[in-house]
C-alpha cells in the first residue's frame, strides 16, 4: 500500500480492482481544506482512460505486473506469437494490444511481456531496433547532415524522417520510445 502522495506518472495501481496505469498525477494544495492528489488514469484491460481525485492520506494497492522476456516468433494476420525462451511456453497477442510495436516486431528480437494475474496486457520493445529501408527519395547531391530530411519507410510499415544522404537499401537504428531514427546502423 501506499500514500496518494507517493503516485508518480508511469506508476500501475489498482482502481475498483482493475490495473490502471497513471498517465499524469498533479498535487493540489488549495489555500483552504486537504491536499489532493488528481490524477489521469488508462485501464490495462480495457484502455479506457479516466480521472480520479485521491485524499493526500487516502492508501492505494500498487498492481503487480510479471514481466517476461519474450522472443517474438511470426504474425499471422493480425495475431503475433511470442515465446518465452526459457520455458517455451508460446502466447498470441493482437495488432491492437501490441499498438505502434507492431512497427519493431522483426524476427527473434526479444520483447518485455507484462502479465497482470497470467494475462498478457502490455509489451515494452527494446530500446533500440535495426531496421532497412525498402524506399526513400534517392540522394541529392551535396546533401549534408543539416538539410531537411526526408520521409523513408522502413521494412516493417513504419515511416520516419532520415537525413538525405541516407539510402534505399541501408539498415538504420530507430529509438523505439518515440519512433525516431538514430542512425545509420554499423
Amino acid at each position: 500500500m501506499i500514500n496518494a502522495t507517493q503516485i508518480r506518472a508511469g506508476m500501475t495501481i489498482l482502481f475498483n480492482g482493475a490495473p490502471h496505469t497513471v498517465m499524469t498525477c498533479k498535487h493540489i494544495t488549495p489555500g483552504k481544506g486537504n491536499a489532493v492528489v488528481q490524477t489521469r488514469l488508462r485501464n490495462i484491460e480495457t484502455g479506457i482512460a479516466t480521472e480520479n481525485r485521491y485524499r493526500s492520506d487516502e492508501k492505494l494497492e500498487k498492481a503487480r505486473l510479471d514481466k517476461v522476456e519474450m522472443n517474438y516468433l511470426y504474425s499471422d494476420g493480425e495475431t503475433h506469437h511470442f515465446m518465452n525462451s526459457q520455458t517455451y511456453e508460446q502466447i498470441e497477442l493482437s495488432s491492437e494490444k501490441l499498438g505502434d510495436s507492431v512497427y519493431y516486431l522483426i524476427e527473434n528480437i526479444k520483447f518485455i511481456i507484462e502479465f497482470y494475474k497470467e494475462n498478457p496486457i502490455g509489451v515494452i520493445p527494446p530500446k533500440v531496433v535495426e531496421l532497412k529501408i525498402i524506399d526513400t527519395p534517392p540522394n541529392l547531391k551535396g546533401a549534408t547532415a543539416t538539410a531537411s530530411p526526408k520521409p523513408a519507410k522502413l521494412e516493417t510499415g513504419l515511416m520516419v524522417n532520415v537525413p538525405p544522404f541516407v539510402e534505399t537499401g541501408e539498415v538504420v537504428r530507430i529509438d523505439t520510445a518515440e519512433g525516431k531514427y538514430l542512425e545509420r546502423a554499423k
